[in-house]
């Protein structure tokens, strides 16, 4: 910034153009209590703006006149519509005082950027703008819509509502279901949070612990009977489920086919939490610290602390919630104790690590809790020098594999997909990804204490040779730092 005082001091503004831009900044500017002088070559309109007790002249902006005249203000505001005018306007303002801060008016991006490199601080777009403007408009007016459809299908349920999460949840699925829940309860409505699969997770089982969310196995209810409205939340990821689907709420477009009442699928979004934030405050519900602390967990973890594809809508959400969570919980949630099993199934990934480069795989081997995969790879991420690592272990005649990589050149699910897509199921995207590779010819096999290093050995040799040559990196026998 070029002006010579600070923001707190600026009392003198000048407006150079007047036309319907300029004066609602003026009536603006003077409501603030601010002293604003207006340049204008037509007479007729200074005339005006002085019958309205506003300080106006008269005097042609593309002249050093005009410049001479707004010399001692401190901050000049050129919002004529004429983008030539406006150019010759910063020239001479520039050529009689270097010091003045110059907002400068542009009609489209390159008359921006020539408005910038002939010294305006500041160049706006009045068009972009409005259009940005609108864009919230109908972003504010689509929710209204949206949340008093949503509140119509909730208030039609008799029993009770089924809210299904993605199979083993994490954070963000966790904390949309909660937040459904806690507006179907600010409408009377009595619901369940049911998740497929596992709770794995330690970090997701000390998240749902710590803020006491309650959810139900799938398989602990015989069926759903007693749930006359079934809702998906955060669920893309799962596999389809056998019901009549009411509600769809996502970030991402489902793989399954389903016909429900209500949708709203956001692929701008970064996260679901982000979505069922914004449903929080329309219906004006009055937040719970629990359901705030998931929501703001939920967004953080899905956009890795706002490092990856975060958006405004991100950071407007989470600003909202963070008065209302409990940091200190959330402290616990990201730094969760290391059960013995998770332990051991590092303490194996580091002693087996091959290292190509900057690519780390490691075998853990015969593993129980298949979610240890993940933290271990996340920790091997710490290690020096190491930007992409993958650890994979055998349980339930599977290979289960989890990758992570912080190299902004690589796509980490793609690579996944590319290495075993044929073979297997892969998920994930650019930073962290997940494979599940059935065993295939050794299924079936008896793993006993005199086979199984053998049969590690052979599973490691093609699961890592196949994994490198995706990553496009030579596969064989690497450094494991010793």
């Amino acid at each position: 910034m070029s002006m010579g005082v600070t923001i707190s001091s600026i009392s003198d503004y000048a407006i150079l153009g007047c036309g319907s831009v300029g004066y609602a900044v003026a009536e603006e500017l003077v409501e603030q209590g601010k002293d604003v002088l207006i340049i204008d070559r037509d007479e007729n309109r200074v005339e005006s703006l002085r019958d309205q007790d506003l300080d106006a002249r008269t005097a042609d902006i593309r002249e050093p006149e005009a410049a001479e005249l707004v010399a001692e203000r401190d901050v000049v505001l050129i919002l004529a519509s004429n983008v030539e005018a406006n150019k010759r306007a910063v020239e001479h303002i520039r050529n009689t005082d270097s010091t003045q801060f110059v907002v400068a008016r542009a009609s489209d991006p390159v008359s921006g950027d020539e408005l910038s490199e002939l010294g305006a601080d500041i160049v706006i777009n009045p068009s972009a703008v409005i259009a940005d403007s609108a864009l919230r408009a109908l972003e504010s007016g689509e929710l209204e819509y949206n949340a008093g459809k949503l509140a119509q299908l909730l208030e039609k349920t008799t029993e009770r509502l089924a809210i299904v999460t993605q199979e083993s949840p994490d954070p963000d699925s966790i904390a949309s279901a909660a937040a459904l829940q806690a507006i179907a309860s600010h409408l009377g409505v009595e619901s369940d949070i049911v998740y497929l699969g596992d709770m794995g997770h330690q970090e997701n089982r000390a998240f749902v612990n710590l803020l006491g969310i309650d959810l139900v196995q799938w398989d602990e209810l015989e069926d759903l009977s007693g749930h006359d409205t079934v809702a998906l939340v955060d669920h893309s990821t799962s596999t389809e489920i056998d019901l009549d689907v009411d509600i769809v709420i996502d970030h991402h477009e489902p793989e399954a086919e389903y016909e429900p009442e209500f949708v709203d699928i956001r692929p701008n979004m970064s996260s679901t939490s982000t979505i069922m934030t914004k449903y929080i405050q329309e219906f004006d519900v009055n937040v719970s610290e629990e359901v705030a602390t998931a929501l703001l967990y939920g967004i953080r973890a899905e956009t890795l602390d706002f490092k990856r594809d975060t958006t405004p809508a991100d950071l407007t959400a989470a600003a909202y919630l963070y008065p209302f969570a409990d940091h200190d919980t959330l402290e616990q949630v990201e730094s969760p104790s290391m059960s013995p099993e998770t332990l051991d199934v590092l303490a194996e990934a580091i002693a087996n690590r091959d290292v190509q480069g900057s690519h780390l795989v490691s075998n853990a081997g015969i593993v129980r809790d298949r979610e240890a995969l993940t933290q271990a790879a996340s920790h091997l991420l710490n290690l020096e020098g190491v930007t992409t690592t993958a650890v994979f272990g055998i349980a339930e005649e599977t290979i289960f594999l989890s990758a992570r990589s912080k190299d902004i050149r690589i796509n980490i699910g793609k690579i996944l997909d590319d290495a075993y897509g044929e073979i297997g199921e892969t998920a994930g995207h650019s930073t962290q990804a997940s494979a599940e590779i059935p065993l295939g010819i050794f299924t079936g096999i008896e793993i006993s204490a005199e086979t199984r290093d053998t049969f590690l050995e052979l599973t490691e040799e093609a699961v890592k040779r196949t994994l490198f040559d995706a990553m496009g990196v030579e596969g064989g026998e690497g450094s494991n730092g010793n």
